[in-house]
């Protein structure tokens, strides 16, 4: 696969805050992949480069975003890439620290996640499909949703020190069942019996694997 152009923008999330959109194109067309950003952060996570300026509150993006339509894009157009692996390493490898705070996590990650949906564009199938070749999976299965029902941390007005309290459908005889497990258990947890406790609560899914 090789990329003909490749360019980075400032976008906002859905808390409207500002994040990384990658655009690259290759001989097949355009693919595009924006970055996600959680409310807290670990301090092992690697580094999200933030411009901490007056814009935006300091949570702007134009370094990142530089990097990307400078050093990451000299280091990668014309170039051809057999395989994602390919891609991560030649990213690696340009920003060279541990924590990925040279060019920004941001960044690199903005740029892979594009690369991926563009090999998969390439290859003529789903973006599922391509990160299930990249996995070597042996089968292809529906995960396990678990529900996030009570908040605490950075995403409540409470004292609660664990960030989520998750429940998940282990017994569900298929992912329908599952989801529909997870809503009720939700609303019976009535927000306005838990308003006392000032538990916040959120029914939000993530994707576990199953085995």
């Amino acid at each position: 696969m090789k990329i003909v152009k490749l360019r980075g923008r400032e976008i906002l999330d859905s808390r409207g805050n500002p994040t990384v959109e990658v655009e690259i194109q290759t001989k097949n067309g355009i693919s595009r992949a924006s970055v996600p950003a959680g409310a807290s952060k670990g301090i092992h996570e690697a580094v999200e480069l933030r411009d901490n300026e007056k814009r935006y509150l300091g949570l702007g993006v134009a370094k990142a975003v530089n990097n990307v339509n400078k050093a990451i894009s000299k280091a990668m157009l014309k170039k051809d890439f057999k395989e994602q692996r390919d891609v991560d390493e030649l990213l690696i490898k340009l920003d060279g620290t541990e924590n990925k705070s040279r060019l920004g996590t941001n960044a690199l990650l903005a740029v892979s996640m594009a690369c991926c949906r563009a090999f998969a564009l390439e290859n003529g199938i789903s973006l599922y499909e391509q990160i299930v070749n990249i996995s070597n999976a042996k089968r292809l299965i529906m995960p396990v949703p678990a529900m996030n029902i009570i908040n605490g941390g950075k995403h409540a007005g409470n004292n609660i020190d664990f960030q989520e309290f998750m429940v998940i459908p282990v017994g569900a005889k298929s992912f329908k069942e599952a989801l529909h497990m997870g809503s009720e258990t939700y609303h019976i947890l009535n927000p306005h019996q838990m308003s006392a406790m000032k538990v916040g609560l959120r029914l939000r899914l993530t994707m576990l694997k199953s085995h």
